[in-house]
């Protein structure tokens, strides 16, 4: 009731729940935004954690100057190419995955056939990717950089375009049609040949055209077009613009890391993948603002950085809070809170409302300053966001110890921000559980 009245009586809530809220619905609800999601998460997003086990294997964090990572440094040396190949295959060629799983996730929202969808957007891609000259004479290590990281955007775009074509072919029955009494498979086969003929030609001259003229690719081209936004994305202003959104979303009770990621992870994933280009080449890395960068260093514990909110709601005078603590407890380790955010709820809580956006904004700053300055490694490993705390640091930067300490620094920090909000919040509630006990007697 209180946090209802709340957004009533704040006049800056009533005006993002009237004017803000709608259009970030529709953002969080666009289709397009959606199957990139879903491209990045459940086909590309495999295939980047299996390779960057292959990355660690074979870059250990000689800097330690430990023994066992000294032996480990020497005999994995002698295999180290044969390692990376590996990587490089599964890791490296993530914007295969996203061109498939772009198409295949539109292609199944427009009951499409989502297999050939994919497919034909993969196959297309690949067009893109590859020189328009004597194929015997390209190196698979020259076009290899634009199948992964360097390649997403281009990657985006053809899955989008492929699912249109699909739609518009078969809407318009552009499509050849057999007749009854055709077996399905062969029904399927003739019905995508159409579209296939047109994606292919249009993609092969359209790599052509570019070739001949700039001598570059596709996915090079729009590489040099899209260099000063992805420059910006990698900014401490980007980082806390994209913080602050997510938690303002949280604090009205919408999903913002799916909201942000549905637009920034294309280039979160290319800060990695350059991040992972330079690490294998052993020079300097350039990134920042990676995913990891939010979902290891700043919600620990889940969205908002509530492990130590966690653990005050445990040990808390006020048994609604104390109860919420036990159940979050678990979920907790993997990085999830819902039960928090709704149970308490932090969503809407005229109390809580503040520390749920200072603490992540903290963790921001301390994070960007502490890998700009070289403190920190900077992030080689995606880590499932479920890592647990110090365990998910450590593997995020390569196996350094510094990792796990940056994530203990915003805990503390996040403690400090959280802990007078926390006793006024739980105030309140003994008061209201004491009221009510003494009219329930």
């Amino acid at each position: 009731m209180k946090n209802s009245q709340f957004l009533k009586d704040n006049r800056f809530m009533t005006w993002m729940d009237d004017h803000f809220m709608p259009v970030l619905a529709r953002i969080a609800q666009n289709i397009y935004l959606q199957a990139i999601r879903d491209a990045f998460c459940i086909f590309a997003l495999p295939l980047i954690i299996t390779g960057s086990v292959f990355l660690i294997i074979a870059n250990p964090p000689v800097a330690l100057h430990w023994g066992i990572i000294t032996a480990w440094n020497n005999a994995i040396t002698p295999i180290q190419t044969q390692i990376m190949n590996a990587f490089n295959l599964s890791f490296g060629i993530m914007a295969l995955m996203v061109a498939f799983g772009t198409a295949y996730s539109l292609a199944t929202r427009w009951d499409l056939d989502d297999a050939l969808t994919g497919i034909l957007s993969m196959v297309s891609f690949l067009i893109l990717c590859v020189p328009a000259s004597d194929l015997t004479k390209v190196s698979f290590g020259d076009i290899l950089n634009y199948l992964g990281g360097q390649g997403l955007f281009v990657a985006i775009l053809i899955g989008i375009m492929t699912a249109k074509v699909m739609k518009l072919f078969t809407q318009k029955g552009l499509v050849i049609k057999m007749p009854a009494g055709v077996p399905p498979y062969v029904v399927r086969t003739f019905t995508a040949l159409v579209p296939f003929f047109f994606m292919i030609t249009f993609s092969w001259a359209l790599e052509w055209i570019v070739w001949s003229h700039l001598q570059i690719t596709v996915p090079q081209l729009v590489l040099e077009i899209f260099k000063p936004l992805v420059a910006v994305s990698d900014s401490y202003p980007a980082a806390l613009a994209e913080i602050i959104l997510m938690m303002l979303l949280w604090s009205l009770g919408i999903h913002g890391m799916n909201v942000v990621s549905s637009v920034a992870y294309p280039f979160w994933m290319t800060q990695l993948a350059a991040n992972d280009a330079a690490l294998k080449s052993g020079l300097p890395l350039p990134g920042i603002v990676t995913e990891p960068f939010f979902h290891m260093f700043t919600h620990i514990g889940g969205s908002g950085l509530t492990w130590p909110l966690t653990i005050m709601f445990l040990l808390s005078a006020s048994k609604q809070l104390k109860g919420i603590g036990k159940t979050e407890i678990i979920p907790a380790i993997f990085n999830i809170n819902e039960p928090l955010l709704f149970g308490a709820p932090l969503v809407l809580n005229p109390i809580m409302f503040i520390p749920l956006i200072l603490a992540p904004v903290a963790a921001v700053t301390i994070n960007y300053a502490a890998f700009a300055l070289q403190l920190v490694p900077k992030i080689v490993i995606q880590p499932a966001f479920t890592t647990p705390v110090f365990l998910g640091g450590i593997v995020a930067t390569g196996g350094y110890w510094q990792g796990a300490a940056l994530q203990l620094v915003n805990l503390v920090v996040a403690a400090f921000i959280y802990y007078p909000f926390f006793k006024l919040f739980e105030k309140e509630l003994v008061q209201n559980e004491t009221a009510a006990e003494q009219t329930a007697v």
